[in-house]
């Protein structure tokens, strides 16, 4: 028998009902915002073409990392869910997969998807039986429905949500052709980009060469020599920059910085060029690349985010198979204090640039990134990212660091998604949590509501606006 589909109103906020009644009081407050997304994955085609999505499996499944993952490790293929390898599309019968995902909705239990697949199956799409084996059918010919409407077009989405500005990311290989054409179509949306330079910097990544050879096609410059491979940043950084673009993302292994002469990062350049190079010099090659993207920003007033910590496809037979970014990333422990330090040595006290610092190692907020955001200037922390996206893990950020770093060393939230429909979900419950916190701090009479009711709107739009120059 089917189960309804109920969404509480009160979801997220405390059982005390002296607390819970100053959350849903704040919440009230910030509920209708707009919406900030500085940084995300969605596509920027389905903006420049509005062309109705596909099936629920293409719109649901297939670009959801969060979901696929947790089928795979109950033994499902990705092949089954429907998504795409290296050889190309899957061959899956989009509804068979989507009843695969439908017959295993008890995976999700307790975990985040289950939060923001119910608040899109219910806000968004309307049903009010939960999705089951029972009621597969119906959802994936609804959902069908839907989709093929002008209603549910990205753009029409894109309005519905609230969306005052989303960002998605690409690297200076991507000629930014669905950008431009949205810029040229008099749509009123913003959709930006963000500078993620890491294929043309991690001398590692399985494209750097090719990478390379588009680069220096793109930017017109010598990028084999090291004065043209950073006036080719500095090339590409100001189109990006034309098209909306405030801000550069580097997802590195680790916060290592560096800042070495002109004479030595020229050398290790030429040794990154050669190929002549070893593991250590990949890893110093990308340590002084974050030091000289933070240079270039205070130029041309990027917001650096350093996004650390993941040890990016580990397992190397999905990687073989289906590619990057898969499912198949594993945090690592962090540090900040001593790597950051070259950087902040540089530039650490300047008053114009703002460095944005996440972690996926949360043994890092008390100890090294709540003190240094609450001292260096340039430093801002971003939310509880990726793997702690989640109630516990934005409730630890919070607890963690706002005793040190206060509330208005972080930056809000952002969603950081590919799941496009996700992101009213994902916004909601970094609105209530937050809410729910600060209720926490008003009945115990640590904060006044006013301060509290000023709080979380500044969380909601007025911080993520300024740390981004938006």
């Amino acid at each position: 028998m089917s189960k309804p589909l109920k969404l509480n109103p009160d979801r997220l906020f405390a059982a005390d009902p002296a607390q819970r009644a100053v959350a849903r009081e704040l919440y009230d407050l910030v509920k209708a915002y707009p919406i900030l997304s500085p940084h995300g994955h969605t596509d920027p085609q389905w903006f420049a073409d509005n062309e109705n999505f596909g099936s629920a499996t293409e719109l649901f499944l297939s670009p959801d990392h969060y979901i696929y993952r947790m089928l795979y490790s109950q033994g499902h293929d990705l092949e089954d869910i429907g998504v795409a390898s290296k050889a190309g599309p899957s061959k899956a019968d989009h509804r068979k997969a989507w009843k695969l995902f439908a017959s295993n909705q008890h995976l999700f239990r307790g975990t985040p998807t289950a939060m923001w697949t119910s608040h899109v199956f219910g806000e968004i799409m309307g049903f009010d039986v939960q999705l089951s084996a029972e009621t597969a059918d119906h959802y994936f010919d609804r959902i069908g429905e839907l989709l093929a409407s002008d209603a549910y077009k990205p753009r029409a989405l894109f309005e519905r949500f609230n969306i005052d500005l989303l960002a998605t990311t690409e690297s200076p290989t991507d000629t930014l052709e669905h950008h431009v054409k949205i810029r040229d179509s008099g749509w009123q949306g913003r959709v930006v980009t963000a500078y993620r330079p890491d294929p043309v910097i991690d001398a590692e990544h399985e494209d750097f060469r090719e990478k390379m050879q588009v680069f220096a096609e793109l930017s017109g410059e010598d990028v084999y020599t090291w004065k043209g491979y950073l006036q080719g940043h500095r090339v590409r950084r100001a189109f990006f920059k034309s098209l909306g673009c405030t801000s550069s993302d580097h997802g590195h292994p680790t916060a290592r910085t560096a800042n070495l002469s002109s004479a030595d990062s020229e050398a290790l350049f030429n040794r990154i060029i050669k190929g002549d190079f070893t593991a250590a010099d990949a890893e110093l090659f990308r340590a002084q690349m974050l030091t000289e993207m933070a240079r270039m920003s205070l130029d041309d007033g990027f917001t650096v985010q350093i996004h650390p910590g993941s040890y990016r496809n580990h397992n190397q037979k999905i990687f073989e198979t289906y590619g990057r970014d898969k499912g198949c990333d594993i945090p690592m422990a962090t540090g900040y204090v001593n790597e950051l330090k070259p950087l902040l040595d540089a530039f650490g006290n300047e008053k114009d640039l703002t460095v944005i610092l996440f972690t996926l190692d949360e043994t890092s907020y008390a100890r090294e990134l709540a003190p240094l955001a609450g001292h260096y200037p340039i430093l801002k922390l971003g939310p509880s990212w990726w793997f702690h996206d989640s109630p516990e893990g934005m409730t630890r950020f919070r607890e963690q660091v706002t005793e040190t770093a206060g509330f208005y060393n972080t930056v809000g939230f952002n969603d950081d998604t590919r799941a496009f429909l996700s992101i009213p979900a994902r916004h909601d419950v970094a609105r209530r949590i937050d809410a729910n916190f600060l209720a926490r701090l008003v009945v115990e009479h640590r904060l006044d509501i006013d301060d509290a009711a000023e709080t979380i709107k500044d969380l909601t739009y007025n911080l993520p606006k300024a740390a981004y120059k938006l």
